[in-house]
C-alpha cells in the first residue's frame, strides 16, 4: 500500500504523461424524451425527443479519460469524409484534442452510434458503421502517422483501443508493438475478438470476461481464481504479454505479471451504467504502468476508477479529484 502523499504525488505525475491511443474512434449521439403512446403504425414507443447530444465514443472516450487525469492524450484514427466527420471534428475541438493522429478516407463512413432513450431507459440504437479493416493504403497512412508522432512526441505509452471496427489490423499491431518494444514505450491493449490473438508481446493486456472467454473459447467461472489464473497462462503460452489484467465485472479484477499475482475484488457500488467502463480502467492503468507502478497498486487503483465511472448513466470520463479521494480512501 501507499501513503496518501505517495498517492497524491502519482496523481499529480499523471500531468507529465504524453499517452498515443490507436482504435476505433465514434461519435456517441443520444436523443432524450418522454414516451406517452404506442405507434400506431407498429408496436413500438413513440418518444416525444426534447434534448440531443453528441459525445466523443470508443477510442475517443480512453482519450477523455486520459486528458481527465490530466495527461496528454494523443488520437489515432480513420474517419471518413462525411458530416459525421466534421461533427466528430468540432467534438475534438470542443475538448481541446488534438486532430494530428486523425486520417480522413473517402472509403470508409465515420461511426456513430445512436441512442434513443425513452422515460430514462433505452428504447432503441442504430449504429452507422463500416467494420472492414483499413484498406492497404489506409492502413499505410494510419500507421505512418503514428511512426511521425511517436518519433517526435515524448510518448510514454501507447494504448491500443479496439473496437472491431478495422482500424487495428494486424499488420499494424505487430509493427507498432515492435516499433515501442525497441524504443521502450510499454504498450497497453483493450482488445476484442477480432484481434485478441495478434496481441503478443504487449506490456498490459486488459480483456474483460467475456473477451478472455471467446478469445480462449473455454469456459471460466470469474469466482475461481485457480480457473481464472490458469486461462491466463493459456493466453500467455502463445502471446507472451508481460502483465495480463483481466476485469470481471461484479468480482472486481485479476492481474498477473511473470513474478507475482493479485486478485481485487469489487467494491459496492451503486451500479447506473457500465458503459465506457473498460475505458475507464485501461486509461488508469496506462498511466500507472507509465510511471512503473507494481501490479498490485496498477489494478487497485483501476479497479476503483471502473467501479466509479459505472454509478454515472451513459459514457462519461473519469472525475480525477474523486479517483484520488477514493483512492486515499481505500489504499492506505
Amino acid at each position: 500500500m501507499m501513503n496518501k502523499n505517495e498517492i497524491v504525488n502519482l496523481f499529480k505525475s499523471f500531468n507529465n504523461l504524453n499517452v498515443l491511443i490507436i482504435g476505433d474512434v465514434m461519435i456517441d449521439s443520444y436523443y432524450y424524451g418522454d414516451v406517452n403512446r404506442i405507434s400506431p403504425e407498429a408496436p413500438v414507443p413513440i418518444v416525444s425527443v426534447n434534448q440531443k447530444d453528441n459525445r466523443l465514443g470508443g477510442a475517443a472516450n480512453v482519450a477523455l479519460n486520459i486528458k481527465a487525469l490530466g495527461a496528454n492524450p494523443i488520437l489515432c484514427s480513420v474517419i471518413g469524409q462525411d458530416s459525421a466527420s466534421e461533427k466528430f471534428n468540432d467534438l475534438l475541438s470542443s475538448e481541446q484534442l488534438s486532430n494530428k493522429g486523425i486520417i480522413n478516407s473517402n472509403e470508409r463512413i465515420t461511426t456513430v452510434k445512436t441512442r434513443v432513450i425513452g422515460n430514462k431507459h433505452q428504447v432503441l440504437r442504430v449504429d452507422s458503421e463500416v467494420d472492414i479493416p483499413l484498406s492497404n493504403s489506409e492502413n499505410k497512412d494510419l500507421t505512418k502517422a503514428i511512426h511521425s508522432i511517436i518519433d517526435t512526441e515524448n510518448i510514454d505509452v501507447v494504448i491500443f483501443q479496439d473496437y472491431d471496427k478495422g482500424i487495428i489490423t494486424a499488420e499494424l499491431i505487430e509493427q507498432i508493438t515492435k516499433l515501442c518494444n525497441d524504443k521502450n514505450i510499454p504498450t497497453t491493449v483493450d482488445p476484442k475478438k477480432r484481434n485478441f490473438t495478434h496481441y503478443k508481446n504487449a506490456t498490459l493486456f486488459k480483456p474483460n470476461l467475456k473477451e478472455l472467454k471467446e478469445g480462449l473459447n473455454i469456459d471460466i467461472d470469474p469466482a475461481n481464481a485457480n480457473e481464472v489464473e490458469a486461462a491466463i497462462d493459456q493466453l500467455n503460452a502463445s502471446q507472451r504479454n508481460k502483465i495480463n489484467f483481466i476485469t470481471l465485472s461484479e468480482h472486481g479484477v485479476f492481474i498477473k505479471d511473470n513474478s507475482s499475482k493479485n486478485q481485487i475484488p469489487a467494491h459496492v457500488r451503486s451500479i447506473a451504467d457500465v458503459s465506457g467502463a473498460g475505458d475507464t480502467v485501461i486509461s488508469v492503468a496506462s498511466l500507472c504502468l507509465a510511471l512503473n507502478q507494481p501490479i498490485s497498486m496498477i489494478a487497485e487503483i483501476a479497479n476503483l476508477a471502473g467501479g466509479l465511472v459505472c454509478e454515472s448513466i451513459g459514457v462519461v470520463p473519469i472525475d480525477k479529484d474523486l479517483l484520488l479521494s477514493e483512492s486515499i480512501a481505500n489504499l492506505i
